[in-house]
């Protein structure tokens, strides 16, 4: 029971992180953005190794967290921020799920790896859902359609990370999340050069800056580290057919984003697809039994 709720309060959090990028990049723009929200996650996970005791092992590892920060963290936040300029944030939400289509498609050119015939028709399922999503009945502009591409490309780069890591040197997740953040800071950081700087934050911009890199980021994945030990890498990534439907939510509330029927139908075909892809029952959560070895 503890692992369903640690899950749904994952998703809520995860959810909310678009919801945060679509208050604070209007203010702040992309590149300021992402800086601030992974600097504040690293800060995060480094205050937590200090108090665990946990040293970050760096030695003959540079090049194996900039890999891992540019494709897991920082090209895949950017694009995303950029999208929020133009996409509610429900929509977002639902194009994030697109993570395990694309996983598998990297893995079929990447790896060789054989894909199953229920494997290509979660991937169409998910195809049919985007396509929902986007009301291609009219045809959207290129300015319309471009944020869209970024968003789908963000979920390109973690399946090109997922894969990565499983032929990357053997660090354990909490250095992976803690060493990909700092790369990511650094990579982040020459872009600031190319964005005017922005004005004073307000209130309400400087809290969701604050929320998106402490809780949306850094907690974020602790708790998700958490749920890994308690139910195994596979069951936790059903956190992610419960993202949209927080990500939905949030939007619609504070935001008083439109809940259109596409926006829901797309929902639906998308967590169809990301099911078959992941052969993952969510059944599992109420009788899960602890790994005998954990991944951490």
């Amino acid at each position: 029971m503890l692992g369903a709720l640690l899950l749904v309060l994952l998703a809520a959090i995860w959810g909310g992180s678009f919801l945060f990028m679509r208050i604070a990049v209007p203010s702040l723009g992309p590149a300021y953005l992402i800086e601030a929200r992974v600097l504040l996650a690293a800060l995060t996970l480094m205050l937590i190794a200090v108090l665990t005791r946990k040293a970050l092992q760096v030695k003959g590892l540079g090049r194996h967290y900039a890999i891992l920060g540019c494709f897991n963290t920082a090209l895949p936040f950017l694009l995303f921020a950029y999208a929020a300029q133009y996409v509610n944030a429900s929509v977002l939400s639902v194009l994030n799920s697109t993570a395990p289509f694309w996983g598998v498609l990297v893995s079929a050119i990447w790896l060789k790896t054989s894909v199953s015939a229920k494997t290509l028709w979660g991937c169409l399922s998910g195809l049919i859902g985007v396509i929902i999503l986007v009301d291609m009945h009219e045809l959207p502009s290129m300015s319309e359609l471009v944020p869209i591409l970024a968003a789908l490309a963000a979920t390109l780069c973690y399946g090109i990370a997922s894969n990565y890591t499983k032929i990357a040197p053997k660090v354990s997740a909490f250095n992976n999340a803690h060493g990909n953040l700092w790369a990511s800071t650094f990579l982040v950081l020459p872009l600031l050069l190319w964005q005017p700087i922005p004005s004073l934050p307000t209130a309400t911009v400087g809290w969701s800056v604050l929320a998106l890199g402490v809780l949306c980021t850094g907690v974020a994945l602790i708790i998700y580290f958490k749920l890994i030990d308690m139910l195994g890498a596979a069951q936790a990534l059903t956190v992610t057919f419960l993202i949209p439907l927080f990500g939905i939510l949030w939007g619609a509330w504070f935001l008083a984003e439109p809940i259109g029927l596409n926006t829901l139908f797309g929902a639906v075909f998308v967590i169809q697809g990301v099911m078959l892809v992941t052969d993952v029952k969510f059944s599992k959560l109420l009788f899960w039994r602890k790994p005998a070895a954990s991944t951490l």
